[in-house]
């Protein structure tokens, strides 16, 4: 199915996400890779997206919604993910009619391959996809289609950013991506990263445009620091990636 068929008009809408609110939102972690998953519902429609998923936490997740008496139509990933594997392999057969949904650049199998500009609709509301590469090819943004919240994956976390040392990653292609695609919004645009490691929950585009350590520098001082960042391989790479190509999806043994 192509991409642009997932694409609606644009609306104005509030950014609350309380109980009295039209959208609902859900923070929801994982700590043995500090990964966050993000729910979003309409509450009037009660169609739900859900974005990078754990499959350690799949269960956790389908019981959730099914106690909010949400319908998940859309498990989506910001990319293809090396540090655990994507749980929207078993999401799809732990609520029936949800359909798995990647960036057609990140190479990997889903129901739906999606692209820069794509909006992907839930009741009344809709996430715009930003192409965000750099940590790797495949990386999109998920925004709000108000503007008042971004889900930027590995592209930009909380006072730092996704590695850029493997995986087709370009330190270079990062920096324009951050500055292009998500410092563009306005100032008091929620930001929400795939992972955090210190405890934070969210940031906004001001507070990463003039604090984060990384992304205030040029462009050349930026590929500097990470060329220089010699970090340790990923623990569940080798596992994780070639699992996430088939959705997350596992062979069983012969």
């Amino acid at each position: 199915m192509a991409g642009s068929a997932l694409r609606v008009a644009g609306r104005q809408l509030s950014q609350q996400s309380g109980s009295g609110a039209p959208i609902l939102l859900r923070q929801m972690f994982e700590p043995k890779s500090c990964t966050y998953t993000y729910l979003l519902g309409d509450r009037e429609s009660r169609e739900a997206v859900l974005i990078d998923p754990v499959l350690e936490t799949a269960h956790r997740d389908a019981q959730l919604i099914k106690e909010l008496g949400l319908r998940l139509l859309y498990a989506v990933n910001t990319h293809c993910h090396a540090d655990h594997v994507t749980g929207t392999g078993l999401l799809r057969t732990l609520l029936p009619g949800c359909q798995s949904m990647i960036s057609r650049l990140s190479g990997a199998q889903a129901d739906l391959h999606i692209e820069d500009g794509d909006s992907i609709p839930f009741g009344r509301f809709a996430l715009e996809t930003r192409a965000s590469p750099g940590h790797t090819p495949g990386c999109v943004t998920f925004v709000l289609n108000d503007h008042s919240m971004a889900f930027t994956g590995d592209a930009l976390l909380i006072r730092g950013c996704g590695r850029t040392d493997f995986q087709q990653g370009c330190a270079k292609t990062l920096y324009h991506s951050v500055h292009e695609k998500i410092f563009t919004l306005p100032g008091d645009c929620l930001i929400y990263p795939a992972h955090d490691y210190h405890g934070l929950t969210v940031s906004t585009v001001e507070e990463e445009r003039t604090l984060n350590p990384r992304l205030t520098l040029s462009c050349e001082e930026f590929v500097k620091v990470m060329d220089e960042l010699k970090l340790p391989k990923p623990q569940q790479i080798d596992f994780a990636v070639p699992a996430n190509m088939r959705c997350g999806v596992q062979t069983p043994p012969s």
